[in-house]
């Protein structure tokens, strides 16, 4: 069994998502009954929504357009990651009246505001509040910011963190060293966890499993297999490949691990982290 913890889906007649202007290839609808079909070929029997950057005054009825999908006949969604805004005064109200049923882990995208939005005393504190509330946050930021992601994360003992995409390398880039040292350094923090999610996403388009082999294997070294979580990032991952091609590929970076570990992996991990 697979647990995707990263899926995105696009209903552009229900929420707006005003970075999707500038991303032509992913400017349409992504649908869940597309999503489920492809799912059901490849052994993908749980999923959690990942937040889609939706315009902020949306970010409420993106819970509740995933709501409604967890309520369709057989549906694979488990719940959502919602996007909040912990540097603003308003979430610790959003925190205290959000459905728990519905989210059950917190995203703010921060590739996409200044380096210093992550590092104010309030945006910690709020991060604080997600530990004693027992929501994970995910931290998707770029390869450059990842000492910021370790700072935060040392702010914030109490809560568990995930970080997205192997921490977003730079593998077209060939970018390894300076990538793998934050990567070792994060690993130390026993309540940071690593996400093997869309990575081919950086490699420019031309990929093969030698090229996400180095790479894959720093993350299993370091993390080891009881703190990484699988994720498509459908359909992000469409840019480079197809969500068959990296369930393909990612059972083969992983092939060498135990058949436990795999489990772990795949889908163990996440329902330990996640509580589902």
């Amino acid at each position: 069994m697979i647990f995707d913890t990263h899926l995105h889906l696009v209903d552009r007649k229900r929420l707006s998502y005003p970075w999707l202007e500038g991303a032509p290839h992913l400017n349409r609808d992504w649908t869940y009954d597309e999503y489920a079909k492809s799912a059901a070929c490849m052994g993908i029997t749980d999923a959690l929504h990942m937040e889609v950057d939706v315009a902020e005054v949306d970010i409420d009825a993106e819970t509740a357009f995933v709501a409604d999908l967890m309520q369709k006949p057989g549906s694979l969604i488990r719940g959502a990651i919602s996007a909040a805004r912990p540097e603003s005064d308003a979430f610790v109200p959003w925190l205290e009246r959000v459905d728990r049923s519905v989210v059950k882990g917190v995203r703010r995208v921060l590739h996409v505001v200044p380096d210093d939005v992550s590092q104010t005393p309030l945006f910690r504190k709020n991060i604080g509040r997600l530990g004693r509330a027992g929501l994970p946050f995910d931290i998707v930021m770029l390869a450059r910011q990842l000492p910021l992601a370790r700072a935060l994360v040392d702010a914030c003992p109490e809560t568990v963190f995930v970080l997205d995409h192997c921490g977003v390398p730079d593998i077209e880039g060939g970018a390894f060293d300076p990538w793998a040292a934050e990567i070792t350094e994060l690993a130390r923090r026993p309540h940071v966890n690593i996400k093997l999610s869309g990575i081919t996403a950086y490699t420019g388009g031309a990929w093969t499993f030698g090229t996400m082999r180095p790479w894959v294997a720093h993350v299993i070294s370091t993390f080891g297999p009881a703190r990484i979580v699988w994720g498509s990032d459908s359909p992000v991952c469409t840019l480079h490949s197809n969500l068959p091609e990296w369930v393909a590929a990612s059972h083969a970076l992983l092939a060498e691990l135990s058949a436990e570990e795999r489990d772990a992996v795949f889908q163990g991990n996440a329902r330990r982290i996640w509580q589902i």
